[in-house]
């Protein structure tokens, strides 16, 4: 877990230094991990994204909390839970230092008692929707997180980009401009070099990518240069 303990600190930290990218890492080839994070750290990447499927509420099964919990220090661990019913394993990815964690709306009838948990241990708290499911589910938990995640694409079901996406973007800043407090928009799936840009220039926050980043070869170069365009898409 990184030092800002306080999830409002990182909430306003990130808003301050975005758009950023966070990187699945979980798309990695696990056998170098250990080189490709350091290729993530010297392109200054801040978010480590890990995808935690169960095979269940989305497949295939992909890791755990002791995953997360041997990731070095270093960078934001920004874990997204597709798993049913996170309410039994929440407390083991807080335990394990997680920073950010974002629990599908859909997973579970009791989503409050997972942002309970979260709030309790001083983690960002995220609400991610499925891209078949209607935004303003999420209208009613406003005073309880601090993370929108819009997913571009059906988890683990697709790859292409669901055109829209464009149109929840909007909707989701339109309803983060009523709360009372900052809350960040993730947008996570379909993301490649060439509309990174433009997810950020729509409002995004983050920007989730995690094949586009290690496909190519070299990570620290697409790292460095996905970062850049989302920064340059945000500042036109």
């Amino acid at each position: 877990m990184t030092d800002q303990t306080q999830p409002g600190a990182l909430v306003q930290s990130l808003k301050q230094a975005g758009p950023v990218i966070s990187v699945g890492i979980t798309a990695a080839n696990l056998l170098h991990l250990e080189k490709d994070l350091s290729a993530l750290k010297q392109a200054e990447v801040q978010l480590w994204h890990v995808d935690v499927m169960d095979g269940h509420f989305a497949g295939p099964i992909t890791v755990g909390p002791r995953f997360v919990s041997s990731l070095p220090d270093g960078a934001i661990k920004d874990v997204h839970l597709m798993v049913d019913d996170p309410r039994g394993t929440v407390d083991q990815f807080i335990d394990a230092g997680a920073d950010i964690i974002t629990a599908h709306l859909e997973s579970t009838p009791h989503i409050h008692q997972v942002f309970e948990a979260m709030r309790d241990a001083g983690v960002v708290r995220g609400v991610a929707l499925n891209p078949g499911a209607p935004l303003a589910a999420v209208e009613p938990l406003l005073d309880e997180i601090d993370l929108i995640l819009v997913l571009g694409v059906n988890p683990a079901g697709g790859k292409e980009f669901i055109p829209s996406t464009w149109q929840r973007i909007r909707q989701a800043q339109a309803m983060i401009a009523r709360a009372d407090h900052d809350i960040l928009l993730a947008v996570d799936g379909g993301i490649t070099m060439d509309n990174a840009g433009r997810v950020a220039a729509a409002g995004a926050d983050i920007v989730v990518a995690g094949s586009a980043i290690f496909k190519t070869g070299n990570v620290e170069s697409s790292a460095r240069t996905m970062q850049e365009r989302v920064r340059s898409a945000a500042r036109t």
